[in-house]
């Protein structure tokens, strides 16, 4: 870095000295003609003159050259090398900001690249931990298991099959789930939008979980405005979302509690609230609990599905957002457009 450091500012500094001595050599002809043309002085007193004038040009022009370029060389030199680091793979280099406002600039959208670009290599550092996390433990069941039926230590009967099975259905899940992020992420997940009574979404879905709610002990019930109009959306999609928050829901509530379902409309935008009673997200989980593989003490699942959720609102064009207080229920709140 230091050689290229001084090769750039000594390249630099040639090119100063020889922009003012070039500068200097025109000035000088043109007084020497002025002066030869006037006949102020005659022979060798012109020549005097022409060389009085060069070296007070010169002089003059190589200090001021040499206190901008030492006002614009180190800046530069700073971020070519910082250039050089972050092409490198060092995304924690940073630049001082200084010398002109388009040096300064310049050195501004760097450090936020360079930001960025750190953050970014974080997430998927952490990505791929989570992943890999999330997936060794499937992966142990499904070999334990197989392994102990091959070797005679389980019999090959259905209790020992239906640990692989239900190893393999989670797989299954990770891997749709990590599809879905993949395709949103890159804006390639497709909606298939067609105009859904919200009403009639919400109790299909509510029919799938009523198993669930009642071996939890858990009341379900709807209330979906008669006003709400059709809304334009992936039934399918929002059907996953809306599971996925009951779910989430019915896990957290304690028996004798209720989970709501609620629509209502406003303009050209309808609001969807699921609201449970149960134990509430705790205070520094909350604003990351739409963040991936973020999951809360004793959660199940992959820490996945609120993240999809957001992600299959926001495609759809709306917003999503938690509500939560400790041992004060939970609220998740989402916006869909209404069918035109």
């Amino acid at each position: 870095m230091g050689r290229r450091r001084r090769r750039f500012l000594w390249r630099i500094g040639a090119l100063f000295v020889g922009l003012i001595l070039f500068v200097s050599v025109v000035a000088t002809v043109g007084v020497w003609l002025a002066v030869s043309a006037l006949g102020i002085v005659e022979g060798g007193s012109t020549a005097r003159v022409a060389a009085i004038t060069v070296l007070v040009l010169a002089g003059v022009g190589i200090a001021f050259g040499t206190r901008r370029l030492r006002g614009l060389a180190t800046p530069m030199a700073d971020l070519i090398d910082a250039a050089h680091r972050i092409e490198a793979g060092d995304y924690s280099v940073r630049v001082a900001e200084r010398g002109p406002p388009e040096m300064r600039s310049l050195a501004r959208a760097l450090n936020a690249m360079s930001a960025r670009l750190e953050a970014t290599d974080a997430r998927r550092r952490s990505f791929l931990a989570d992943v890999t996390h999330e997936l060794r433990t499937p992966l142990a069941i499904i070999r334990g298991q197989a392994e102990g039926i091959t070797d005679g230590v389980y019999p090959a009967d259905p209790g020992q099959i239906e640990p692989i099975l239900d190893a393999t259905h989670t797989l299954e899940v990770l891997l749709e789930d990590l599809r879905t992020l993949a395709l949103s992420e890159t804006g390639s997940l497709t909606l298939k939008r067609e105009p859904t009574d919200l009403a009639v979404l919400v109790n299909e879905t509510f029919s799938s979980f009523s198993g669930a709610a009642e071996t939890a002990g858990v009341t379900l019930a709807e209330d979906v405005a008669q006003d709400v109009p059709l809304v334009a959306i992936d039934p399918a999609r929002i059907r996953g979302v809306l599971g996925n928050l009951l779910t989430n829901a019915i896990r957290h509530t304690p028996q004798d509690g209720s989970v709501i379902v609620r629509g209502r409309s406003s303009g050209d935008v309808v609001t969807v609230t699921v609201e449970d009673t149960g134990e509430g997200i705790p205070d520094q989980l909350l604003p990351r609990v739409f963040d991936r593989f973020v999951k809360g003490p004793g959660s199940g699942g992959t820490g996945l599905g609120l993240a999809i959720a957001r992600d299959v609102v926001v495609a759809h064009g709306g917003s999503i957002e938690a509500q939560s207080g400790a041992a004060a229920g939970t609220t998740v709140r989402f916006t869909l457009p209404a069918s035109r």
